[in-house]
């Protein structure tokens, strides 16, 4: 199949409005108008955001790249794309074609092109929420892109990254909180400036950023890699099946994320709906239902519009007008490995290519001890933390207690955030692997524990531990 959609794109490329420098009737100055019964449809804009650095985590750049091109193939036009990443892939000293970012085993190269609007220190939620305002004078840096949406417009988000429960990770502190997000996505909606929304989500529990407290009246149509206790999976690794050409040590993609893109290259969007598309992403990333290695997409928000047509927020590449609508099969079992893990993947795959003996080894092999010691010392201090507040017979169940689906994750967002800042202040930061612990700072706050009771352990639970911020843009191997 993929060496037939090559032939197909070869064929149909001076049709392509990217490749080819034409302007697609969607491009027009105007309205854009639905091929389908002639209505005005407004114009279609995308936010793309990878929301992490390292090459350990190259995956998460390479699916937001991989996005661009897809949207761009349809005839949304550059300026109504803005892109979050740090930047720091195509030209990594580990990448082994510079310049040069892949998606898939066989992929083509999906980094030429793709607009730098937001990179390095101003990927944050503070820009990421001014970007969705369309707050011009909000934005720090940057390209200055914003979404300037009318009543009539779509608006896509697409976001690939690490997660935990009610947070997404951001290169630059602080986290995305979940409450924080609705509250922008009410008053975009407030503002009157879009028509509807759709957004995709791809990360850890990934479903705990909704559950309980997204509005269905918003119009904004939500799914999601993972429900609200899963964590999302890496694919397209070393030693998978299909594996990256052999000079890479890093995965390429993420399964929910190349679900969606790839079942979006193999159909006519004119005539695939978002539902169609959801079921068959919902399908391979549960890996056909085996859930020891995939995980529950879900949807959430205004299911009404599920019902309308792709094309609608990814656009239609004329290459594909001869493709089915659906029900075309996307791929079989995919070899995945947890997103929490994929970094040690990466350390491993450096390791054992290293020349026994030579300094890089042992640096590499002190880089996996101080990974798995930092994850150990968190592990432990948060149990310990939980002994402190609950006692020995309750703390463990108390921090994992998981509260009935459909119910938010915690009841006040403000000390959950605050319950973070202390742990971190005496505990160290937890980095992208520590975030699966904010549903135990979620139930210390659902428990009525005190601000000066958390102190307390945290001071008790951590004193005398030596460490350091250990986030992976700061780790030797940026992983």
């Amino acid at each position: 199949m993929l060496s037939f959609l090559h032939e197909q794109r070869s064929q149909a490329a001076r049709l392509n409005p990217v490749d080819a420098g034409i302007l697609m009737p969607t491009e027009k100055d105007g309205p854009e108008v639905d091929v389908d019964d002639g209505k005005e449809i407004g114009t279609r804009w995308a936010v793309l955001v990878a929301g992490s650095n390292g090459y350990g985590n190259y995956r998460h750049q390479a699916d937001v790249c991989h996005a661009y091109q897809l949207l761009r193939k349809g005839g949304i036009k550059e300026e109504n794309i803005v892109v979050f990443m740090f930047d720091d892939i195509a030209e990594h000293e580990f990448n082994p074609r510079r310049g040069v970012i892949i998606n898939h085993p066989q992929g083509d190269d999906v980094y030429a092109g793709v607009p730098k609007d937001y990179t390095g220190v101003q990927v944050t939620t503070e820009n990421l929420y001014a970007v969705l305002l369309g707050n011009k004078s909000a934005v720090k840096g940057g390209s200055g892109k914003v979404v300037d949406s009318m009543p009539n417009d779509r608006i896509f988000l697409y976001y690939s990254d690490h997660g935990g429960p009610g947070v997404l990770g951001m290169p630059n502190m602080p986290f995305l909180y979940a409450m924080d997000f609705i509250e922008v996505l009410k008053k975009k909606h407030a503002s009157g400036s879009y028509k509807e929304m759709v957004m995709y989500i791809e990360a850890c529990e990934s479903g705990s950023i909704f559950e309980g407290i997204m509005p269905e009246d918003i119009n904004i149509y939500v799914t999601t890699a993972s429900n609200a206790e899963e964590n999302s999976w890496g694919t397209y690794c070393p030693g998978m099946e299909p594996s990256p050409p052999p000079e890479y040590v890093t995965c390429l993609g993420d399964l929910y994320s190349v679900s969606w893109m790839e079942d979006s290259g193999k159909h006519d969007l004119r005539r695939e709906t978002i539902e169609q598309q959801y079921h068959a992403v919902k399908d391979r990333t549960s890996n056909y239902n085996t859930f020891t290695s995939g995980s529950h997409v879900m949807q959430y928000g205004n299911k009404s519009i599920k019902g309308e047509k792709l094309y609608l927020y990814q656009g239609f590449d004329p290459a594909s007008a001869n493709f089915p609508p659906n029900n075309v099969h996307i791929g079989g079992r995919m070899d995945v490995v947890n997103q929490r893990d994929a970094e040690l993947v990466f350390l491993w795959q450096m390791y054992k290519r290293s020349e026994d003996g030579s300094d890089k080894k042992t640096q590499i092999l002190n880089q996996i001890k101080e990974t798995a010691r930092h994850r150990t010392q968190l592990d432990s201090s948060m149990e310990l933390v939980g002994t402190l507040l609950f006692g020995p017979e309750k703390g463990s169940a108390m921090l994992k207690f998981v509260r009935e689906p459909g119910s938010p994750l915690v009841d006040d967002w403000i000390c959950l955030k605050s319950m973070v800042r202390r742990f971190e202040t005496h505990c160290g930061s937890l980095t992208q692997y520590g975030m699966k612990h904010m549903r135990a700072f979620a139930n210390i706050c659902n428990g009525g524990v005190s601000q000066a009771s958390m102190e307390e352990a945290c001071i008790a639970a951590c004193s005398g531990h030596e460490f350091g911020d250990l986030r992976p843009s700061d780790q030797g191997y940026s992983a």
